[in-house]
């Protein structure tokens, strides 16, 4: 070919420009919609491009509308609100558009604003404009009275619920992701997930107003349109009164009726989608498993069909149909049911544990592991041996020491030795011991006789000597002066006595918590002035912890709240409030060490003793600290050792205020049952019976 000819270009070899790729002709799809739709509101269109945009109209809406039926979860279709504003101002735009042609064309016939509208007027309401303005009345009555007001009710509250439960699911996510249950990346997605749905249902409670305005905007633009039209029809293009109303009362009824029904069906998509619930199936799916596949109700609901077609008057064979049909579908169903139920059912496979890491980081505050071959203490729940000894327990301990012990967790454990159990408290072992199988253990008392063939040992809760004895000759130690107690009792009295020497470190912040609140309901002046504005409720559990390591009784919460009240103007070391919440609680401190006259006997102390502890003493604001040599120390515990021995029993010694507490904690390990009492703790006209001076 000549040179500048025009060349051949071959098939396949055209390329868009990069600007306009595929995913960029995306992008622009909606904003030029946008634009058309605008454009569409001001320059007038001709009939035949209406009639495409009412098609495309009623193609977007019947394509909503599928979408929102075949969606598993509301937030799938996340961008339905702004799909709603969009249709709205589309049919708003097509509204304008005929109405232009209706009040131009009008006066050449019912063809003036196109034959999508000409059908719609003429052929589906038998160019009648009465029923055709009935069935636009009863479509715009549906559409705002029915499914709007439910529509933007039920989105109103869905939002409202929504919104109040994000923090709650906020907090789940993030419990699961510190439990190790997820990991970050699905956090994130959850979290994005909770983010959306809020987002969505917000959305929805806004657009769901759209419709329902749109309804009425349907009904004041009919009523313009048939008024205008009729006026200009008569004065400007001289049509007679008839004909004038019927060419412009049918045009736009047609033109009502293909607004109304789009608008309808996007209603109904609305209302589906804030009415449904986030399942894994579709809507047919869950409507037919729901409603179609139990046999009882459509059984019942077929015998309800067939004695209606009895009813005089009424058609028998529609009746009977359905309900011939209904009945025997039903009546299948439940014998292929039981056809099922009556197969042998497959052995299910065991489903594997899923781990709790939460259970693994628990930590119990007093717990008892047994052998198994001291199981049969907790067999029987509730009512074994051990059990019903243990709610004995709490109850003696909530007595004695105002304390309500926790719960105490039995497990078998087959680390240990069958017959041996152990005592735990916050995981940590603080006592165990081996019961000899077949025996019970005798205690003697007094001046009891040997036995012979006994197995010697120690009784646990105590120290004392003791024996193991078969249970056959029980009854023979008994008569030889000796207690004898079974296995049971004996390690119910040896937790007992272990949890009042500890009671001190299972006393929580929680358990103050709850010993000021029980005060508060009948005293709460006492506590309004006391915690937090004079203690925290950490030292006020600082204080309790050191009566209850004591032996104290916290029974009285009143009179302790009150003591501290006094005395937490002038200091907040827990030492020195003790002391003084101790004086308060003077007959409470000295009962359990008085005669049956009524008399406290006890030892004295040496004031050379007294003084060396009282001057190595070291009070701070929050705390008080002992500096006492260690080499002092233990000649302190030897000569109160040499005086009083390492008996079982609680013996009273009388000591300086000052003294008290530090000499307590000197010798509370070597010597746990020599209590210290101050002189000042003694109630007015106590009688003190001296026991000796120790020195």
């Amino acid at each position: 070919m000549a040179e500048g000819s025009a060349r051949l270009i071959a098939p396949g070899s055209f390329r868009l420009p990069a600007a306009l790729s595929s995913g960029t002709l995306n992008d622009l799809a909606v904003p030029a919609a946008v634009l058309a739709i605008v454009v569409a509101l001001i320059v007038p269109l001709p009939s035949f491009i209406l009639d495409v945009l009412i098609a495309a109209d009623l193609m977007m809406s019947v394509v909503v509308l599928m979408v929102a039926m075949y969606i598993k979860r509301p937030v799938d279709f996340s961008v339905f609100p702004t799909t709603l504003l969009l249709l709205t101002l589309f049919r708003l735009a097509l509204n304008i558009s005929s109405s232009r042609l209706i009040l131009l064309e009008g006066n050449t016939g019912t063809a003036a604003a196109g034959h999508v509208i000409e059908a719609f007027g003429s052929f589906v309401v038998g160019g009648n404009y009465i029923i055709g303005a009935v069935i636009f009345l009863v479509l715009i009555a549906i559409q705002y009275v029915v499914i709007n007001h439910g529509a933007v009710r039920i989105s109103e509250v869905t939002a409202r619920f929504t919104l109040d439960a994000l923090p709650g699911k906020q907090m789940s996510i993030d419990a699961d992701l510190n439990a190790g249950i997820i990991d970050e990346a699905e956090a994130k997605e959850r979290r994005r997930q909770l983010a959306a749905e809020a987002e969505f249902y917000g959305a929805m409670d806004g657009a769901s107003r759209f419709t329902q305005r749109d309804a009425v905007a349907s009904i004041l633009i009919t009523g313009i349109n048939i008024v205008a039209g009729f006026l200009i029809g008569i004065f400007q293009h001289g049509m007679d009164l008839t004909r004038a109303l019927q060419t412009y009362t049918v045009l736009t009824i047609g033109d009502g009726l293909v607004t109304v029904i789009p608008a309808l069906m996007i209603s109904v998509s609305g209302g589906l989608i804030v009415t449904r619930a986030s399942t894994d199936s579709r809507l047919g799916t869950e409507f037919r498993k729901q409603i179609f596949s139990t046999a009882e109700p459509l059984l019942l609901a077929g015998g309800v069909l067939i004695a209606l077609a009895v009813f005089p008057g009424l058609p028998k064979i529609p009746f009977l149909l359905l309900g011939g049909g209904l009945g025997a579908s039903a009546w299948r169903m439940r014998q292929r049911a039981l056809a099922e139920a009556a197969k042998p059912a497959a052995p299910a496979k065991p489903a594997a544990a899923r781990e709790n890491l939460e259970e693994l980081l628990k930590v119990d505050p007093l717990a008892v592991e047994v052998g198994l071959g001291l199981v049969r203490f907790v067999e029987g729940g509730p009512n074994s041996p051990l059990l019903r000894r243990i709610g004995g327990l709490r109850r003696q301990i909530a007595a004695e020491l105002g304390y309500l012990l926790p719960a105490v967790k039995v497990t078998d454990n087959l680390s240990i030795g069958s017959r041996e159990y152990v005592i735990l408290i916050k995981g940590e072992p603080i006592g165990r011991y081996e019961v000899v199988p077949g025996s019970e253990l005798a205690i003697p008392a007094g001046n009891a006789k040997p036995l012979d063939g006994a197995q010697p040992t120690r009784e646990p809760a105590f120290g004392m000597p003791a024996y193991w004895v078969p249970a056959e000759r029980a009854e023979l130690a008994r008569a030889a002066g000796y207690t004898v107690v079974d296995a049971v009792t004996v390690l119910a009295t040896h937790l007992a006595e272990l949890v009042r020497r500890h009671a001190h470190e299972l006393f929580s912040r929680q358990d103050a918590k709850r010993l000021v609140d029980r005060v508060g309901a009948e005293h709460p002046k006492v506590v309004d002035e006391l915690v937090p504005k004079l203690l925290p409720l950490a030292t006020v559990q600082r204080v309790l912890q050191n009566l209850l390591r004591e032996r104290v009784s916290i029974r009285d919460g009143a009179t302790i709240l009150e003591a501290l009240g006094e005395a937490a103007p002038v200091t907040r070391n827990p030492v020195l409030l003790t002391e003084y919440v101790r004086q308060a609680l003077r007959r409470t401190i000295v009962r359990p060490y008085l005669n049956q006259a009524g008399e406290l006997r006890a030892w004295l102390l040496d004031p050379s003793i007294e003084q060396a502890v009282e001057g190595a003493v070291e009070h701070g604001e929050h705390n008080s600290h002992l500096g006492l040599a260690p080499q002092l120390m233990r000649e302190i515990i030897a000569k109160i050792e040499r005086h009083l021995g390492s008996g079982s029993s609680p013996v009273a010694v009388l000591t300086t205020s000052g003294a008290r507490y530090f000499l307590r904690q000197i010798t509370e390990t070597s010597l746990p049952n020599v209590f210290f009492i101050s002189h000042a703790e003694i109630p007015p006209g106590m009688k003190v019976v001296s026991l000796g001076v120790i020195q």
